[in-house]
């Protein structure tokens, strides 16, 4: 049984779709300008983000979809759906089902007041059909640059090399969708312990002098069986790497393309560190996204140190296969990971 099928995807995004928080008031030319804008900056974003990473040379440049809140929870729960559902989708939810979705419904609300944008490998592009397609959603980019003060042109072409990093790194190492797919499929598998085993399991740890991690990091190591841990542990490692890469692109491609870039991630590296209200920083230590960011700002510290020791050229090595991967230690010393593979 996989996770998934317990949940109605359809009512999540129903419920999400009426909860949501409307974004910040704009007229209608306004927000019009910008998803015109943000569409192009997407486009334009292709060639730099290919001259840096030397990766999807020669691939077609699909558009974006430059999305509102709604728009986007649709897309994120028919992705979800997607990504976790079994290939027999139980088209009988029933009432646990429908709880599962309310309550999915309710993240999905939550989520779609934070995403700027993101690249989803399990959806078909709506015009190519191809698995993949970028999503950028509108009135979130307005609030956070109006929040920062930033110059708005400057800022979305910066989110958009962010975002198109990712479109890149999957469209030019496949493989990486079904290595994100096996392991989401071993992190939503049955469990074959039974209830006095785990419990067992977790006393056990608890009781060790062994170190754990904190947050939702550290459940899942105690919650989860040693398989899906691991499981777990590649998908954070990959994530390191993927959004790691990214910082490093966007960033990379600075001042030519987009001017005010350093005043751009001063302002916002101090918003993703600082939470502005006791709910967010209530439900960011509830989730350990305090360790998550820690982890991706080492994921940009990890690709800095080997790009500036080997180049681009020798690092993407680390695009050849799951062998290739970083492991947890070499994140920390980059060197370890250049002994290893390089």
């Amino acid at each position: 049984m996989r996770l998934s099928m317990s949940i109605d995807w359809s009512l999540a995004a129903t419920v999400g779709k009426k909860i949501a928080r409307p974004g910040p008031l704009t007229t209608a030319y306004t927000a019009e300008a910008a998803r015109n804008e943000l569409a192009a900056s997407a486009m334009a974003s292709e060639a730099p983000v290919r001259e840096i990473t030397g990766l999807a040379d020669g691939l077609p440049v699909p558009a974006a979809r430059v999305l509102d809140r709604g728009e986007w929870i649709e897309a994120a729960a028919l992705s979800l759906s997607a990504m976790l559902d079994s290939d027999e989708p139980d088209e009988d939810h029933g009432l646990m089902g429908r709880i599962a979705g309310v309550q999915a419904g309710g993240l999905l609300a939550l989520l779609s007041g934070a995403i700027l944008g993101q690249y989803d490998p399990f959806t078909p592009d709506p015009i190519s059909g191809n698995d993949g397609v970028l999503m950028l959603v509108t009135p979130n980019i307005i609030a956070v640059e109006r929040g920062l003060r930033v110059v708005p042109a400057d800022f979305r072409l910066w989110v958009c090399l962010h975002e198109v990093t990712h479109r890149v790194q999957f469209s030019a190492n496949p493989w990486l969708r079904d290595y994100m797919q096996s392991n989401v499929e071993e992190l939503t598998s049955e469990d074959a312990e039974s209830t006095g085993e785990m419990v067992g399991r977790i006393t056990a740890a608890l009781r060790s002098d062994l170190p754990r991690e904190k947050g939702i990091v550290g459940a899942m190591q105690l919650l989860q069986s040693p398989e899906q841990y691991e499981a777990f542990t590649r998908m954070m490692m990959l994530g390191t790497l993927l959004e790691g890469h990214a910082d490093h692109v966007m960033d990379a491609v600075g001042p030519a393309k987009v001017p005010t870039v350093d005043r751009i991630r001063a302002a916002f590296d101090k918003r993703r560190a600082k939470p502005t209200n006791p709910v967010q920083r209530l439900l960011r230590t509830l989730m350990g996204m305090d360790a998550k960011i820690a982890q991706y700002t080492r994921g940009k510290a990890f690709v800095d140190e080997v790009v500036g020791t080997v180049g681009m050229t020798r690092f993407n090595a680390i695009w050849t296969g799951p062998e290739t991967m970083p492991l947890p230690a070499e994140i920390e010393t980059p060197r370890a990971w250049i002994d290893r593979v390089l």
